[in-house]
């Protein structure tokens, strides 16, 4: 029988979303199981005090130990550490600028957002908007005070927020207005008001992305972008194994195929 590993994301790393997180692994798990697989699931942070001895690892981790305890497994994982640690933000935005992906411009005229360039966002003080340089120069020293030294400045750009998720090698991706529904993490959203729904390539962002999945390593990922009013978009986070809160079942029914057509279940 095929054993597998589920690791569930620390707390640490869900902030306003720990019940969310555990829900799409917790799906997922259960999918597998259905399937006749032997699933063993763990906290990230009971990783340590066991032997990893499954054929297959789904992990949910971004602990540093987490990452270094995987990468010396000889076993398929989703995600792969090494991917994981590609997702911190000053990475992800080398990545795009060098696959000419549309990213959002470090210059503008509507503001500023200062974002923790060394890892995803772990509190909300890890992303702030800045109205000018004036206010950005003070979050930068901020930043500098809380040991954050890299950091990552993107220009505010006007348009509809739009959140994605995909499963990269089975087709499945969807795109989620949050001013739609008010779910939200920090409130962020607010900055761009209510969504206007502006025609744009939905196809194109698809590839887009997928490509960025690619480059930094990602099986399962999801993301933030901005549609302007003139169709175009640009990619303003990136991130590995998101909730999926908005399409949970589907996205699950996606993994769980992952598994079986990546491991030749």
């Amino acid at each position: 029988m095929n054993t597998v590993l589920a690791i569930y994301r620390d707390p640490r790393f869900s902030p306003n979303s720990v019940e969310k997180d555990r829900a799409i692994l917790f799906a997922v798990v259960e999918r597998l199981r259905r399937q006749g697989m032997q699933v063993v699931e763990t906290a990230e942070a009971k990783l340590a005090e066991r032997s990893l001895t499954e054929d297959f690892v789904l992990s949910m981790g971004r602990f540093l130990q987490t990452l270094q305890r995987l990468q010396q497994q000889q076993v398929p994982i989703v995600n792969r550490p090494e991917a994981v640690a590609r997702c911190a933000r000053s990475v992800v935005a080398a990545l795009a600028k060098r696959y000419a992906l549309p990213l959002a411009p470090a210059e503008g005229s509507d503001g500023y957002w200062l974002k923790r360039g060394d890892a995803c966002a772990q509190q909300s003080g890890d992303v702030v908007f800045c109205r000018n340089q004036a206010e950005l120069a003070q979050q930068k020293e901020a930043f500098c005070k809380r040991g954050v030294t890299d950091h990552v400045v993107m220009a505010h750009v006007t348009g509809d927020l739009v959140k994605f998720y995909g499963v990269r090698g089975t087709g499945f991706f969807r795109y989620f207005y949050p001013t739609d529904d008010g779910e939200t993490k920090f409130g962020d959203e607010q900055y761009n008001g209510q969504a206007h729904h502006y025609s744009f390539d939905t196809s194109q962002l698809q590839a887009d992305v997928d490509r960025l999945a690619g480059a930094v390593g990602l099986d399962v990922y999801g993301g933030d972008c901005i549609v302007r009013a003139d169709g175009t978009y640009c990619i303003i986070d990136f991130n590995d194994w998101p909730s999926f809160s908005r399409c949970r079942d589907e996205a699950a029914e996606a993994i769980a195929s992952l598994v079986k057509v990546k491991f030749r279940i």
